[in-house]
């Protein structure tokens, strides 16, 4: 299809595979079909162009606003009902509590006529939080077209593999489909095909490889390069519109959008100020750091234990374990002074360097600088994983 190949960038492999998947519209589909890839790689966006494009009937649930199994089920019947129903005529909202009535409901929606001889898609977005919910719920959905005897196809659409899913007790496999990182070239078609059109293709081209030029090494989420490409045009557009120079004088473009691309380096998916706040800031020339609420990684907020978890971790790197006992305990015994200094007084501890000491230790050191008692809880043992 020439219309949707202008609209879906970078993704033919997968479009091909998923329209094999679909097949005619008559046609009994896979029972479920789990897409998988990391955060704006397309997923959601290829699934719903595809199904608007080729017109079949299909609904689109989000697992984060539905986020008990009442929610999610209703949201579902309902937007299905919407769906069955002719236009002007008034469907009533449907109450659904358990997954048996949600099997008996599905049935009798779509047993309607515009629903019949073809199949209805159901797409369930953020689907890894659907392991959260009832154990009996994706096994459901995965064998949703047995259990009702319908035409049906369940999309899962996540950021983590199909392994991390799977339950203990086995499942029906989906069939699973990978949305690769878009690489540079791809980011490069994707950006570029936004051009404005007031600006040749080829003037907003030499903008994206600038852009990525800076930003690909540290940011590859096509969202955000997409935010920050028209964020940052204007300014890089500014000698070309004050007439200061023509669309090929690269060099003096890119002298003006440098310092300007520095700046917008040190926000990269903070969103700590709106766009016009930006926008402000470009034309002041104003330095980030002197806008309130931009913190430009000046001040961290490390939860609580953490920041004790840190203070334990420097202490037990830089003090040997023998002092332990007389910097940790109230009654340590008596330590000879003298001959401690004398042995140490040679060599500072900061200039060997921090030293490898085990997670016991690093425990029990931060068990008596916190004042209050400290169980030896999962929420202790993340934090600690995370420093």
């Amino acid at each position: 299809m020439p219309h949707l190949e202008n609209t879906v960038l970078c993704r033919e492999s997968q479009v091909s595979t998923l329209q094999s998947l679909f097949g005619e519209r008559h046609h009994f589909s896979f029972p479920s079909i789990f897409i998988y890839g990391h955060t704006a790689s397309g997923k959601t966006y290829v699934t719903q162009t595809l199904l608007k494009t080729l017109e079949l009937p299909h609904v689109f649930v989000n697992c984060v606003e539905c986020f008990t199994l009442r929610l999610l089920l209703e949201q579902i019947l309902n937007k299905l009902n919407h769906l069955s129903s002719s236009e002007g005529e008034y469907s009533t909202q449907i109450t659904c509590e358990t997954f048996n009535d949600f099997v008996r409901l599905f049935k009798q929606i779509t047993k309607a006529e515009s629903l019949k001889d073809q199949t209805v898609y159901i797409v369930l977005d953020k689907a890894e939080y659907l392991r959260d919910m009832e154990a009996y719920l994706l096994p459901g959905f995965l064998r949703l077209q047995e259990l009702t005897d319908r035409n049906v196809t369940v999309i899962f659409l996540s950021e983590i593999v199909w392994e991390k899913f799977r339950p203990n007790t086995g499942c029906f496999e989906p069939f699973v489909l990978y949305f690769p990182d878009y690489s540079i070239g791809n980011l490069q078609k994707i950006l570029s095909h936004d051009h404005p059109p007031e600006y040749s293709a080829d003037f907003y081209a030499a903008y994206i490889n600038i852009l990525l030029g800076v930003f690909y090494t540290v940011c590859r989420d096509l969202k955000e390069l997409r935010h920050l490409a028209v964020l940052n045009f204007p300014k890089y557009c500014e000698p070309v519109v004050k007439g200061e120079a023509s669309e090929r004088d690269t060099r003096k473009l890119w002298r003006n959008i440098e310092p300007h691309l520095k700046k917008a380096m040190q926000t990269v998916y903070l969103r700590e100020i709106s766009s016009s706040q930006w926008e402000k800031l470009q034309k002041d020339d104003t330095d980030p750091g002197q806008l309130k609420g931009l913190s430009a990684y000046t001040h961290v907020e490390l939860p609580y234990y953490s920041k004790f978890i840190l203070i334990a971790a420097y202490l037990a790197s830089y003090n040997p374990a023998r002092t332990d006992k007389r910097f940790f305990l109230k009654h340590h015994g008596k330590i000879k002074k003298t001959n401690f200094l004398k042995k140490h007084e040679k060599t500072s501890n900061h200039l060997l360097g921090p030293k490898p000491f085990p997670l016991d230790r690093l425990l029990a050191i931060l068990y008596s600088i916190v004042d209050s008692r400290v169980a030896p809880t999962a929420n202790i043992f993340s934090q600690d994983g995370e420093l």
